[in-house]
């Protein structure tokens, strides 16, 4: 495989115009940003990029503004934050420039004064309903400012968006340093030094479904917990009892077991609790012995215990999506464990990647995420890349 990237291809972006897409869409309360690693993490690229001399015009979506303008939403913060981590020049002056537009004359004025290293940053890109529609001639503007493009947010990669679809139809494009890093260590999953162990929680088997399938082959194991564990019990004819889980999620399950389900593990044993809320009586209880009343909240310290047999065994591990009600401190225990078992072995030992947005909450909880090989700043996007979906941001970017 070969990524057209930035590094490699330098000469061809010196002093240039470029717009750079990147993905800023961080949380927040309030004016503060609560976790800017996806700012932080495409800093390498930006700095690149200006010690090439180059004119960037940088443009990410924030929020969910349903193509309307959001004060709340302006990417004014972001632009304020990110001349505060690239620190200002020797001689005092900004390094970045806010735009109240998104595309147009306006814009174009402005880069003609930019100074080579300095930036452009545009607003919300998804202020415009345009920039999710695909459309064409949003794009078309969008590329009239620059010379070529570079897409840096592998996070939305999987999306259909101007910004990262149709846009590469008119400019020269090529991958930043982010794009590149996610691809070559998701490629190490893809083919992976075995034994190749998956973790896998979250809630439905069908936004799973061709992830599993894809890795089943090149998996050693592949570790269940979550409510997308309860659809594969109740697929075994488990009883879950009140359980999270969904007719069409249990039919998936049942046909990915009966074709390759020696490789899946499940829960031995499960945390349950009586009352949906979780405030009832809390007990751990086989999984042959799950009440009609009981719901499944967590996994148990036998399946624990089960898992970190097969974790320390491991060569290569993935993890997406928690083995149980994380964010609830009564059932946190086993995707903390398993977090923690997963960073253990991480780093030497074998090779651990993680990724998804409640993967990542874990893993902070944990305090275990640094010392995982690799974090992926995409949920979606990996899920799709590992399953060998089609990622329209990174056509004419990748060559096999």
């Amino acid at each position: 495989m070969k990524i057209k990237s930035i590094d490699k291809e330098i000469e061809k972006i010196q002093a240039k115009t470029v717009f750079l897409r990147v993905d800023f869409n961080v949380p927040f309360q309030g004016k503060k940003i609560t976790d800017e690693k996806k700012i932080i993490a495409t800093l390498p690229t930006i700095r690149l990029l200006m010690r090439y001399q180059c004119k960037i015009i940088l443009a990410t979506h924030w929020g969910r503004p349903q193509g309307k303008e959001k004060e709340e939403l302006s990417t004014k913060k972001l632009a304020e934050r990110l001349n505060k981590l690239l620190k200002p020049s020797k001689n005092g002056k900004r390094k970045i420039f806010h735009s109240k537009k998104i595309s147009g004359p306006e814009i174009k004025k402005q880069i003609e004064k930019l100074n080579p290293g300095e930036i452009i940053f545009l607003e919300n890109l998804r202020f415009d309903p345009n920039e999710k529609k695909n459309d064409k001639k949003f794009a078309q503007n969008l590329a009239k400012l620059v010379d070529l493009y570079v897409n840096d947010a592998f996070s939305v990669s999987h999306r259909k968006h101007a910004s990262v679809s149709a846009i590469k139809n008119y400019l020269p494009a090529f991958a930043g340093l982010l794009l590149k890093k996610e691809i070559e260590n998701l490629n190490k999953i893809d083919n992976p030094e075995k034994p190749l162990v998956a973790i896998m929680g979250g809630i439905k088997v069908k936004t799973k479904d061709k992830l599993i399938k894809n890795l089943l082959p090149k998996s050693d194991k592949i570790l269940l917990g979550g409510g997308l564990a309860n659809n594969f019990l109740a697929a075994q004819n488990y009883k879950i009892g009140k359980s999270l889980a969904q007719e069409e999620s249990i039919e998936l399950a049942d046909k990915i077991m009966k074709k390759n389900g020696e490789k899946i593990i499940l829960p031995l044993d499960v945390v349950v609790n009586n009352q949906k809320n979780g405030e009832g009586k809390t007990s751990v209880k086989e999984i042959t012995k799950v009440g009609d009343n009981d719901y499944i909240y967590d996994v148990g310290p036998e399946t624990v215990r089960i898992f970190a047999k097969i974790i320390k065994k491991a060569n290569t591990m993935i993890w997406n999506g928690p083995l149980g009600w994380f964010e609830n401190k009564k059932f946190n225990q086993g995707t903390l464990m398993t977090a923690r078992l997963i960073a253990s072995r991480s780093q030497g030992r074998a090779f651990g990647v993680a990724g998804g947005g409640e993967t990542v909450k874990a893993l902070k909880e944990s305090g275990m995420e640094d010392h995982l090989d690799w974090i992926s700043t995409g949920g979606g996007a990996m899920l799709t890349y590992l399953s060998c979906q089609k990622m329209p941001g990174l056509k004419n970017l990748i060559k096999y």
